[in-house]
């Protein structure tokens, strides 16, 4: 039988209010994606977690770590990285088979076993990157070709304008030239009053 690293025992914790435990557990919570970026199913995902006994549940606040990887959103190539999450979320006794508040947002406590999964699933679910890049001056993949403008210029003629543009290109011509009758020329232009 496989212990689950995430269940941490709270019986002495519950005992009285103000009782503080301080875990840190590591384990696998499944494939989790989000557009480009996913967490692998075997994935090592760290919780540094605090958890305080209060009024009506227990708190925890944790720092969660997790790889990720993904695809590029302009060039296409593999990145990847470590997020880090900070979350603090409410536990609180809920009976078995009550479904839950629609407006509660806390996590179940049942028994004398917390369950860190769920919260470490949303908080890594919430902070994948969901257009991630592999540098912020990437240049991508040309729209012609398909070459890596990260690897130089491919060749291709620049891309044409768009004709739908073009009555926009002609008023931009001549507001820049100052030509009589443009917008911002002229005594009406330039906030003169009559």
């Amino acid at each position: 039988m496989t212990i689950n690293p995430w269940l941490v025992p709270i019986t002495s914790l519950r005992r009285s209010l103000g009782n503080r435990r301080h875990e840190t557990r590591v384990g696998r919570v499944g494939e989790l994606r989000v557009a480009d970026s996913r967490l692998g199913e075997d994935a090592e995902v760290e919780a540094e977690a605090v958890l305080d006994s209060v009024d009506g549940g227990i708190e925890v606040s944790a720092t969660i770590r997790a790889p990720w990887v993904g695809e590029c959103r302009r060039c296409l190539k593999p990145v990847g990285g470590t997020l880090v999450s900070e979350v603090r979320e409410m536990y609180r006794p809920r009976p078995p088979g009550e479904p839950p508040d629609q407006d509660e947002e806390t996590y179940p406590l049942r028994g004398e076993m917390l369950d860190l999964c769920p919260l470490v699933r949303d908080a890594v679910l919430l902070d994948l990157p969901i257009a991630p890049l592999c540098r912020a001056d990437c240049a991508g993949l040309c729209p012609m070709c398909g070459a890596d403008l990260n690897e130089g210029t491919c060749g291709c003629p620049p891309p044409a304008g768009d004709p739908r543009w073009a009555a926009l290109d002609v008023l931009r011509g001549a507001v820049g030239s100052g030509e009589p009758g443009a917008a911002g020329s002229g005594p009406a232009g330039s906030g003169a009053s009559a």
